[in-house]
Formats: structure tokens, C-alpha cells, sequence
């Protein structure tokens, strides 16, 4: 039941010793989705202990360089490496042209399939969904079409109260019902009576969510599509005190950043994409804190997990 993310870069477009560009990597139930990929991504990833070739997605937030500049080297690697399974690679257009372009006058010759998928930056919508999770794009304010995903666990499959089994000895075939969501039909000694969904199973944990902004202006639409998300990464280049260059770049501040979380609700923040400008990421967390406590400035190589909320019936 892993739901976990990984931080290879939290830097913005100018190089910083020590820092890299945006990139992150998010485990769900040993899946594997790269968001964004920055110059020097695929050896962050080996640094970390991730192996490129455990990727199922690949999702691009916009066309900006210090966004996707990695991405070219890490898909050569991965041929070279021998991957045959497709890979899926979402983003906007022309990322499918760039890289096609790339491909063919490198003359790289890849043994499996790149299988873009455009990202409609202006709409939110499903992008991508399999057994356990879904992932939806969040329109933002860039100077350039950009999307931010949502990436949102489903939920998991109802268990049975056992006790309520024993009460009313149901059998497998009225268990099977229950774990499909259906109300059960039972017979006692005053006739049949029917027992409601809710009282006979129940979800053994909360689904999670993890949500990545940047980059942006502030955008309350964007804070409402990820309402409630227990991970919220919002990029916060700047200070409060260079907010006219934010907006005139087309970015937030730490400010800016803590407010989308106060509006959606997030259970935690992480703020990076920092300006090469400052020195100190604490000082940036700790300014967004003033009005969002539950703030930590985004700790390259630093895994943060989300763990399970488990139902109390529910016995680990």
C-alpha cells in the first residue's frame, strides 16, 4: 500500500551547486510516475535507488526547459537498457515533435515504444487510470500552457465486519455480494429483512493524494481542483517581497503557495522551485508557515511519505 514521493529537484531554471531542476518521482503500490524531468533526472533517480526502467508514466507539466531537459538522455538510457514495454509519456504539444525531432537526427533507435498522450492544459480532466490510481490535470497560470496532475488513489476494496458475519452467519455467496457493494437480503424469525451495505463492510483505509503545482501564478481554481489532497507540492520561486517579479514571470510566492494550501484544504505542503537567488530554503518554508503551519521547503533526495489511514476495524 505504498504512496510515497521522492524529490530528485527542487531548483528552478538557473543552475545552483547543490540543487537540481524540477523533478519527482511517485511510488503507488510499487508503480512508478516521473513528474517532470530536469537536466541530469536519470542519475538523481539512480541515486536514489530507482531504476528508470520501473517507470510507468512519464508527466510533463509544460515546455520549459529546466522541466524537461532530462528527459531525451533518460529515454536513450532506457533503450540502451534493453526496456520493451511501452512507455507513456503525457504533456502537452509539441513535446510529441521535439522529441520525435530528437530522436531522429541523434539517430537514436529505440526498442520500444514511446506512446504520447496530449495533456489539455486549459481543461481539467482524467488523464491516465488503471486499477489503483487516477491521475487528472490541473489548468495553471504560466506564461507558457502548463498543467499541473493530480494524482488520486482509488478506493480501496470494502472488507467484511466479521462479526457481523458471525451475527447473522452469512455465507460466501452473500460475503461476495457484500464486498461488490450490495445490500444483503437475510431471513429471521420476524421475516426477511435486509441489512444496508454500510453496516456489513467497510474501506480499510482512506484513499491518498498527492498533487503537483508548477509552475503558477496563484490560482484559486487550481487550489479547489486538488481539495483536500494530503500532499500538496506548490511551487513558491520567490519571496513575498519579489511578488510584482513573480507575477511578472508568471510564478508564487511563499505566500502565494501557503494560501493554495489553506484553500484546498491540504493536509501538507511542500514548497520548492526556489530562485537561485536565495540561499536559504528554510527561510522560504518558514515564511510560507506564518500562514500555513503544516509547510516544509521540498529536501532533495527526501522521500515523504503518506501513510494509510486506517478504518478502526480494520486489523493490520
Amino acid at each position: 500500500m505504498t504512496f510515497k514521493v521522492t524529490i530528485l529537484g527542487s531548483g528552478s531554471a538557473q543552475p545552483v551547486a547543490g540543487k537540481h531542476h524540477s523533478a519527482h518521482v511517485l511510488n503507488v503500490h510499487e508503480q512508478f510516475y516521473l513528474i517532470d524531468c530536469g537536466e541530469g533526472t536519470q542519475s538523481r533517480m539512480l541515486r536514489a535507488g530507482i531504476s528508470p526502467l520501473r517507470l510507468n508514466a512519464v508527466f510533463i507539466s509544460h515546455m520549459h526547459g529546466d522541466h524537461l531537459f532530462g528527459l531525451l538522455p533518460m529515454i536513450s538510457t532506457l533503450g540502451l537498457l534493453g526496456r520493451h514495454t511501452p512507455l507513456h509519456l503525457f504533456g502537452p504539444k509539441p513535446l510529441d515533435e521535439i522529441l520525435d525531432f530528437q530522436l531522429r537526427y541523434l539517430d537514436t533507435q529505440l526498442p520500444f515504444q514511446v506512446q504520447f498522450h496530449e495533456v489539455n492544459t486549459r481543461i481539467h480532466s482524467c488523464v491516465y487510470e488503471n486499477k489503483v490510481m487516477e491521475v487528472w490535470s490541473i489548468p495553471l497560470r504560466h506564461r507558457v500552457p502548463c498543467a499541473g496532475y493530480l494524482f488520486r488513489e482509488k478506493n480501496p476494496p470494502l472488507n467484511i465486519r466479521k462479526e457481523i458475519v458471525d451475527r447473522y452467519g452469512l455465507g460466501i455467496a452473500q460475503c461476495v455480494a457484500a464486498k461488490r457493494g450490495e445490500d444483503i437480503d437475510i431471513e429471521t424469525d420476524h421475516g426477511k429483512q435486509t441489512l444496508p451495505n454500510t453496516e456489513i463492510t467497510y474501506r480499510p483505509y482512506e484513499p491518498r493524494s498527492y498533487a503537483y503545482l508548477s509552475d503558477t501564478l496563484y490560482s484559486a481554481k487550481a487550489a479547489s481542483l486538488v481539495q483536500g489532497v494530503d500532499l500538496l507540492y506548490h511551487e513558491a520561486t520567490f519571496a513575498d517581497t519579489d511578488r510584482a517579479l513573480a507575477r511578472q514571470t508568471g510564478h508564487s510566492t511563499t505566500l502565494q503557495a501557503a494560501k493554495a494550501a489553506l484553500t484546498a484544504e491540504a493536509k501538507q505542503l511542500l514548497i520548492g522551485h526556489f530562485s537561485a537567488r536565495y540561499k536559504n530554503d528554510e527561510t522560504m518554508a518558514a515564511e510560507a508557515r506564518t500562514i500555513f503551519p503544516q509547510t516544509e521547503a521540498a529536501t532533495e533526495g527526501k522521500t515523504y511519505s503518506v501513510p494509510p489511514h486506517f478504518h478502526p476495524f480494520h486489523k493490520s
